[in-house]
């Protein structure tokens, strides 16, 4: 499985127009080599460096498997969103209070749709999907503020 995205490389500066010097938008992501008996995809970007422990920024879960992009500024059709650390669903703009930080944006096939309450936060996510990951893949966008 792989996720990549046009607006960035692996381990490469997240283009400010994603974070909160920019519009803010969640930038674009590309799925490819979704294994075939997946029956849904689940997205979690999250921040590892945040001063006061990992900072949920995006939860998207029952992501079409056929989905192959995710467009900026956009959420897949039919999905279901998560709150985030800041208390509220849809993308949370990187806006990292000091030096740099790595924003994960990470991608799991699943062999279950997923029966979650909407709103559901990161840690009942993770529960839900232990023991249903086919694979995953990960793509890694590093931002300082100006």
């Amino acid at each position: 499985m792989k996720l990549t995205s046009p607006a960035f490389t692996h381990n490469a500066n997240l283009p400010s127009k994603y974070t909160c010097d920019g519009q803010g938008i969640n930038p674009p992501l590309e799925i490819a080599e979704v294994p075939a008996n997946t029956q849904s995809l689940v997205l979690i970007s999250d921040d590892p460096d945040a001063p006061m422990g990992t900072y949920t920024h995006w939860l998207v879960w029952n992501i079409d498997p056929q989905t192959t992009e995710i467009k900026e500024n956009s959420v897949p059709e039919g999905a279901n969103l998560g709150k985030t650390s800041a208390g509220k669903t849809g993308y949370v703009a990187p806006c990292p209070p000091t030096g740099t930080h790595r924003y994960l944006f990470k991608i799991y096939a699943l062999d279950i749709k997923l029966d979650l309450t909407p709103n559901a936060g990161k840690d009942n996510l993770e529960k839900a999907i232990q023991g249903h990951i086919l694979d995953s893949a990960e793509i890694i966008g590093i931002y300082q503020r100006k």
